[in-house]
């Protein structure tokens, strides 16, 4: 397989410097300083390699059959290119990460309904400066002193009560 020819970078250097923090600025600009001289060097080279004139050797070499033993361990050359081995794996990874992309948003989107519809009881509750015990007693029943069904003494914490037994207290 031949190596394609590159053309210009596949790199957005422009969206890239925006996202790299201050720090790292000095290494960022060294890194695109790289990539451009390799990448000058790379188009300073003829797409393919210059063809010999084999003919033209032949008549100058008196050797017979020197050239062609030359133009034949020549032309059996074959420099490899290294497979592509990682696409498949790399795209892989992508759709995955466009799957869990898409079921965050999903899930997102689903805590985003449930807030906002807690938010709107919150909207819709009467002001805790307007709200009486008896009112709050009716929206928070867990929270309200129920002085029937659970009397409790001031100050209504629990080291306050009659069965309050102190974690360090041996039980009997």
């Amino acid at each position: 397989m031949a190596a394609r020819r590159i053309a210009s970078s596949a790199i957005n250097w422009t969206a890239l410097a925006e996202r790299v923090p201050e720090g790292q600025k000095p290494f960022f600009l060294a890194l695109k300083a790289k990539s451009d001289n390799y990448l000058r060097r790379v188009m300073a080279n003829p797409e393919v390699a210059p063809k010999l004139d084999f003919a033209a050797y032949k008549a100058k070499i008196a050797v017979p059959g020197l050239v062609d033993s030359f133009q034949k361990q020549y032309e059996a050359i074959k420099v490899p290119y290294p497979a592509d081995k990682l696409t498949p794996d790399v795209n892989a990874q992508e759709k995955q990460a466009e799957q869990d992309i898409k079921a965050f948003i999903a899930e997102s989107q689903t805590r985003i309904q449930k807030y906002q519809a807690e938010i709107a009881k919150w909207d819709d509750i009467l002001p805790f400066e307007d709200m009486t015990l008896e009112d709050l007693k009716d929206m928070f029943p867990e929270r309200a002193l129920d002085p029937l069904n659970n009397p409790t003494f001031w100050p209504h914490d629990a080291e306050e009560q009659l069965d309050y037994k102190r974690p360090d207290q041996p039980a009997h």
